[in-house]
């Protein structure tokens, strides 16, 4: 037995779960796996977080220069194994109406977090068993994202006597994503990207980060889709979407989470409702739907195709997850859709001049 597993097994003995049945859930591309507990009318998920599995992120005010020396997770501003975050967001969208977990226990020392069994309907599962059940589980969503945004949220998110700060989507956090693709798919493609291309990529980005500035920033989930989110319909209103994978929370523009539900890279979702839904988001939010926000939307839903082809191959070759491979088209069309757009033209020039690869 592992020295991982021992310590498991005096948490769930202290927490009353000894002899409950487990069965692994899922894992994620972090360092994280879930693990159902079933004691036969109980249940539970047990939320394994390593607290060594991979990078701490750094001091939450550090400077970018000390982000870079703390590493990726730092850079991006990912929470990392600090299960603080999970706790502490899950508690502050819990008490705004939101359906998060229920916490039973939790063990910070060695992360370890004990929390509600939502069951086994996500979205993406409702939908595959019922086709139609599509347009009214993404308006819930869409409905659920809309109230996060007209909620007040304070950037210390506190539960008892635990604070985690959530900071801004800042640029130094969006470009070091977008370096994912730099570092992992183009040299997987046999592509080298030279300090002067990586130079003009990043300022070609930063040109297109001024589009986010029209409207006020709101909560970002930050991995907002359909294998993430819950139908709960027994709840009510935006109560009825179970949210899970919240801890790397940002505040950032609010098409963010909306590019990461509709542009999902683990399924395709009917194209004829983006609009309708864009819309609906707008319209639900208290936003109107105009060329500032279409442009916004553009620009992130670009932004996030590009990080998600490094983030596919580093997935394979930095957590040895092959699978996530099968997701490369996908991210390939998603980046391919606003490329187009005059604000992205000169970008959309650098890829083909650099990785065309992604233009196929």
């Amino acid at each position: 037995m592992s020295d991982r597993e021992e310590l498991l097994g005096v948490f769930l003995k202290r927490t009353g779960w000894g002899r409950a049945v487990l069965r692994s859930v899922s894992v994620d591309a972090s360092s994280r796996r879930y693990i159902r507990l079933d004691m036969g009318k109980h249940k539970a998920i047990l939320m394994d977080a390593p607290t060594r599995g991979e990078t701490d992120g750094a001091d939450r005010d550090a400077k970018v220069d000390d982000r870079r020396s703390s590493g990726y997770s730092a850079m991006a501003r990912l929470a990392g194994p600090n299960i603080k975050a999970f706790v502490c967001i899950a508690h502050q969208l819990f008490i705004r109406g939101f359906s998060v977990p229920d916490i039973y226990d939790v063990d910070f020392q060695n992360g370890f977090v004990l929390l509600e069994d939502y069951g086994i309907n996500l979205f993406a599962r409702a939908i595959e068993l019922d086709a139609k059940t599509e347009k009214l589980l993404y308006e819930a969503a869409v409905d659920t994202l809309a109230a996060i945004y007209r909620s007040s949220f304070f950037p210390d998110f506190s539960h008892q006597k635990t604070v985690w700060r959530v900071m801004d989507y800042d640029e130094t956090a969006l470009l070091a994503e977008m370096d994912l693709c730099l570092d992992w798919y183009a040299p997987d493609v046999e592509r080298n990207i030279s300090a002067a291309a990586r130079d003009i990529f990043s300022d070609l980005w930063r040109g297109a980060f001024q589009h986010l500035s029209a409207h006020a920033p709101g909560l970002c989930l930050r991995d907002f889709h359909a294998e993430n989110l819950f139908w709960l319909p027994e709840r009510q209103a935006t109560s009825r979407v179970g949210l899970i994978d919240f801890q790397d929370a940002l505040f950032v523009h609010p098409a963010y989470d909306l590019t990461s539900l509709l542009e999902d890279i683990r399924r395709d979702v009917d194209i004829a409702e983006f609009e309708p839904l864009k819309q609906r988001f707008c319209e639900k939010a208290g936003l109107a739907y105009d060329e500032n926000f279409r442009t916004a939307y553009a620009v992130l839903s670009t932004q996030r195709a590009t990080k998600l082809l490094g983030f596919t191959v580093r997935a394979d070759r930095a957590f040895g997850k092959p699978q996530y491979r099968a997701l490369l088209p996908r991210a390939k069309r998603h980046l391919q859709r606003h490329l187009s757009h005059p604000v992205l033209r000169d970008i959309q020039s650098w890829y083909a001049l650099h990785i065309p690869e992604v233009l196929r």
